[in-house]
């Protein structure tokens, strides 16, 4: 059942997403065509997770912040792409586990390093998730950039980047110091496709 809605509502999205904002879609050969990967992009909008998500060639498993179970509607959107909730309030480690064993099975896992929307405009710090999972499993890392204005009728574009070589760092992975430069990379990988 949750395999047919997840198809039902992956094109009725795409539908309304290239109606709507006449989304264009560079670099989905980036994405591996086996193994596991983790996509990480820049989070402007509510409208970011569902934009990587269908218009990825895979299935991808999204982070969620457990607030949205509240939400009847993100509640039944998480429930039908699979995501994982996770609570951000406390180091979650069943949320931390998921996403290892996710990728462990070979899956996708969408994460947003900013750890909220418009970090980066707020002047948060990354979040360090992405690099900590990136080192703990042989996930490809695939940055991801959104730009465009979300608003009906601009065009909005979804890169898919080059997978991002971590390989130097994976010797010394529970360096904290390593933790934070592959961080950096990542989000400098990102803000270049914004």
């Amino acid at each position: 059942m949750r395999e047919v809605l997840r198809i039902i509502v992956k094109y009725a999205i795409i539908l309304v997403n290239k109606i709507l904002y006449g989304v264009k879609i560079v670099g989905r050969e980036n994405i591996p065509e086996e193994g596991a990967f983790i996509l990480c992009g820049n989070h402007r909008s509510y409208l970011d997770p569902p934009l990587i998500v269908t218009n990825c060639k895979r299935k991808v498993r999204f982070i969620a912040k457990h607030d949205l179970k509240k939400n009847i509607i993100t509640r039944l959107a998480v429930y039908i792409f699979n995501g994982i909730y996770v609570n951000r309030e406390t180091k979650d480690v069943g949320a931390m586990k998921e996403v290892l064993k996710t990728l462990k099975r070979g899956e996708g896992v969408g994460i947003f390093p900013e750890g909220t929307r418009n970090g980066m405009a707020k002047g948060i710090q990354a979040k360090n998730g992405v690099a900590y999972f990136a080192l703990n499993s042989n996930a490809t890392i695939i940055p991801v950039g959104i730009k465009g204005n979300l608003k009906p009728f601009h065009k909005v574009t979804v890169t898919y980047g080059k997978p991002i070589d971590i390989s130097e760092y994976k010797k010394d992975r529970k360096n904290k110091e390593n933790l934070e430069k592959v961080t950096n990379i990542i989000m400098d990988k990102i803000i270049e496709l914004i």
